[in-house]
């Protein structure tokens, strides 16, 4: 089950192959661009994706939830205020009084591996004490939506759980020393709070009263790279208006710029991401600009270009920048000259910046030791003949576009059926169960990596140049 920021999906999965045999779909009954959701939305939208006898035969539900959501429990179990969702800005002045108050950037990579955002849990609870004090005075625990929802089919029990992965996302716990760091919620919030246990992959949180056993659950970023079958040296860049960059590591990885959340994964190893403001936006505003009608237009336009468009650079910082950490710059575009004033070359430069942009994200992991050998890509952009043809020689790495598949959802019915596995005592708790990778096209860089690196040394220059030392160096 699949519980996101606007709906829930349900993909019942064959246990031992990951054969999708039934699915369920339910919006949310919530206004699209709600910050505060009250958290019984998500049992209604999932009891309604669940309808008609789509669980019949089903032995084990996994659940994962869109992250960083924070759902406030007073002592009785119920919620102080409705939940704040996980891309809720409010916290943003929280998430900066934060860095302060422990002492920097680099306290809080030492602590737990990321530096605050406003997204987090940990930001949204110094909101919570700063802007309403009384709601604030009445929180006995905290719990993400996943956790919530695993709480709420095993029946609302005393114990509550989560898993690493989840943990990893608060900003008070930590992925190196995998334990949590109250003191942090102490000086979110003002006081401490319980917390919920942390279980290991395969462990189970419970069973209902019905004996369905139900899985640790997990974040919906974790879900997607069990989904996904994620392994050592993979990386997925995800294409979104935002992008990010995420890989498998065997090791927590911190930085002190903050550039990299050192999140834990839903197998047992490390799921570094960092993160950048601008990745599609940067071909949608260029379509308006050119007059373009959509971003097929906009790809078989690049297309007619040459590799570095004719010495045209675009820097895609148009909503300032994440990485490197430039938030109130913009965007610029460099290298005009009568000759590559066309719009082809506008076009192909858009391309190459948006995916230069994810590189240089990219070699903040790598600069960390990191290894990359493939990069899944992610988000509608990955269809475009443009993007294909240009990101393998730019990231310099075998390149796979998956199938679109609900790869969240997969991954939490492979956690369930591990779990339910290493009841039966069927699967070994170090591993997930084998099933099918996803269906995909395969990309190589090939004879075009020395044209891609020209384009990175071109781009690079750009940046350089006009944000010197942007990288710290």
């Amino acid at each position: 089950m699949d519980s996101s920021s606007g709906f829930t999906r349900v993909v019942v999965c064959d246990t031992d192959t990951g054969a999708v045999l039934r699915q369920g779909y339910a919006a949310h009954p919530v206004e699209p661009k709600a910050a505060d959701v009250d958290p019984q939305a998500w049992l209604l939208s999932l009891g309604e994706a669940a309808a008609g006898g789509l669980l019949e035969g089903v032995q084990a539900i996994g659940v994962c939830a869109q992250a960083h959501g924070l759902v406030a429990l007073d002592q009785q179990g119920a919620a102080v205020r409705p939940a704040m969702v996980g891309n809720d800005k409010r916290a943003q002045v929280a998430a900066a009084d934060l860095v302060e108050a422990l002492g920097g950037r680099q306290a809080w990579a030492d602590a737990v591996g990321c530096v605050p955002q406003a997204a987090q849990p940990v930001a949204k609870l110094r909101w919570l004490a700063r802007t309403e004090p009384e709601a604030a005075r009445r929180v006995a625990a905290v719990l993400q939506p996943q956790d919530w929802l695993v709480w709420q089919l095993l029946g609302r029990p005393a114990r509550r759980t989560t898993d690493r992965g989840g943990a990893s996302g608060t900003g008070y716990w930590s992925a190196a020393t995998g334990a949590y760091r109250p003191d942090l919620v102490e000086l979110a919030l003002g006081y401490r709070v319980a917390l919920p246990e942390v279980l290991g992959p395969a462990e189970p949180a419970g069973v209902t009263p019905e004996g369905l056993l139900i899985s640790a659950g997990t974040g919906e970023t974790m879900a997607a790279a069990l989904g996904l079958g994620l392994g050592p040296g993979d990386a997925v860049v995800s294409l979104g208006a935002s992008g990010s960059v995420m890989a498998v590591h065997h090791e927590a990885t911190a930085d002190p710029q903050g550039l990299v959340s050192a999140f834990a994964d839903a197998v047992g190893t490390h799921l570094p991401v960092v993160s950048t403001s601008n990745a599609v936006r940067a071909l949608r505003g260029t379509a308006e600009m050119l007059g373009v009608e959509g971003l097929e237009e906009l790809s078989a336009l690049a297309l007619k270009s040459t590799p570095g468009a004719s010495g045209l650079v675009l820097l895609p910082y148009l909503e300032g920048e994440r990485t490197p950490p430039l938030p109130h710059t913009a965007g610029t575009l460099s290298g005009l000259r009568r000759e590559s004033m066309k719009p082809e070359h506008l076009a192909r430069a858009a391309f190459e910046g948006m995916l230069c942009a994810l590189a240089d994200a990219m070699d903040v992991l790598r600069r960390r030791g990191v290894a990359v050998r493939r990069v899944f890509l992610l988000g509608a952009a990955a269809e475009l003949p443009a993007v294909q043809a240009i990101a393998p020689a730019v990231f310099g790495a075998q390149v796979v576009v998956p199938q679109p598949a609900d790869y969240t959802a997969l991954g939490a019915a492979r956690q369930a059926a591990w779990a339910l596995g290493v009841a039966h005592g069927t699967l070994a708790p170090q591993a997930p169960p084998p099933w099918r990778g996803a269906a995909a096209q395969v990309f190589e860089p090939g004879d075009e990596l020395a044209v891609g690196q020209a384009v990175r040394q071109q781009y690079g220059a750009t940046r350089d140049q006009l944000h010197p030392g942007a990288f710290g160096g």
